[in-house]
């Protein structure tokens, strides 16, 4: 499975940006879906899933209120929509994939995931 983020850029704080990320799986409709970000010397965190089935959507709790992960499964494409944007949301940005089984967890650790796209670089300047 390979994922292609993008959308990253240079936006001033308070604007907004949407990431995509595109997967070349035909099943994608049946990943359970997770943006990351990584800010420099720091670990990667989790900022948001998504289930299949687009039922059920989980984040960060500092993020909950100004990110939104949504997912068309049509497309084989996840989305995040970053707003409110602040110069502590510059990081990295990986979406990643699950392939095993989802129950009924958030999925919120590097290790629930299979694959992991390039990343894409946000960077929001005060």
């Amino acid at each position: 499975v390979q994922l292609q983020a993008s959308g990253g850029g240079l936006v001033q704080a308070g604007g907004s940006l949407t990431l995509s990320c595109a997967a070349s799986s035909r099943t994608f409709n049946n990943y359970f879906m997770g943006w990351f970000r990584q800010a420099p010397g720091q670990d990667r965190e989790f900022v948001a899933s998504i289930r299949a089935s687009s039922r059920s959507t989980y984040y960060a709790d500092a993020l909950r209120g100004r990110f939104t992960i949504s997912r068309d499964n049509a497309k084989n494409t996840v989305y995040l929509q970053m707003n409110s944007l602040k110069p502590e949301d510059t990081a990295v940005y990986y979406c990643a994939a699950r392939a095993r089984t989802a129950t009924s967890g958030r999925y919120y650790t590097t290790d629930d995931y299979d694959y992991w796209g390039q990343g894409t670089q946000v960077t929001v300047s005060s």
